[in-house]
């Protein structure tokens, strides 16, 4: 991590513009969506071409949803090095099985809307490398995430955790500040915040996000 205090993640990015945008800007993570339904998913052979340029000092997050063994040996063998983000509903069982198949750190996002969802949570400190936690979507037609939904931050402040996390869900430049104040984030992910429609980045919102988590 580079000199400031809150590192940032820009998810769903799909052109080479925008990776170039966020990498330039100071994120710290990008991030690749391989969901089909998403509008923000694209293949393992696109993403490996937008990852080339990058400095070794940004990571390239995976975002897969419910992977079955193929689906992991398709990304995977697409990258030197990444970070797999496991954005469904795996459960303990299935992301040790995971963590124990593939050589690369584990992001298990966890969706929030009480307390309770927070204290099953602590369950995956087991076996993940870190945690992302978003907003639950009740909706049946919802993406998993990048559906611009925040949660109540509360529910976060003053934790414990024994391993690193990031806040996710409805992030934007205009309450990041305010999120990362109420939750002691050392980590924030944005993909709806930043676009003019789902799938659609804009540079500028990329660019002024980041200016924003550099002051924090």
């Amino acid at each position: 991590m580079v000199g400031w205090r809150v590192a940032a993640k820009i998810c769903g990015l799909g052109t080479a513009h925008d990776v170039a945008v966020a990498a330039r800007c100071g994120a710290q993570y990008v991030g690749f969506v391989f969901y089909g339904p998403s509008p923000r998913s694209i293949s393992p052979e696109t993403a490996k071409a937008l990852a080339v340029p990058l400095p070794k000092s940004i990571s390239p997050v995976a975002v897969l949803v419910n992977p079955n063994d193929d689906d992991l040996r398709k990304v995977t063998g697409a990258f030197p090095r990444l970070l797999i983000q496991l954005h469904g509903t795996e459960d303990l069982r299935r992301v040790a099985e995971i963590k124990g198949k593939i050589n690369c750190p584990i992001i298990k996002a966890v969706s929030v809307e009480t307390s309770y969802d927070v204290i099953q949570a602590k369950r995956y400190q087991e076996v993940a490398d870190m945690l992302l936690f978003d907003a639950k979507v009740s909706d049946l037609n919802s993406l998993p995430g990048g559906n611009a939904v925040a949660f109540d931050w509360q529910l976060l402040a003053g934790g414990s955790w024994s391993v690193p996390w990031i806040l996710s869900g409805g992030l934007t430049v205009e309450n990041v500040a305010d999120a990362v104040e109420v939750t002691g984030a050392q980590a924030v992910d944005v993909s709806s915040g930043v676009e003019d429609a789902p799938g659609f980045k804009n540079g500028d919102k990329i660019e002024e996000f980041l200016s924003v988590t550099q002051t924090l």
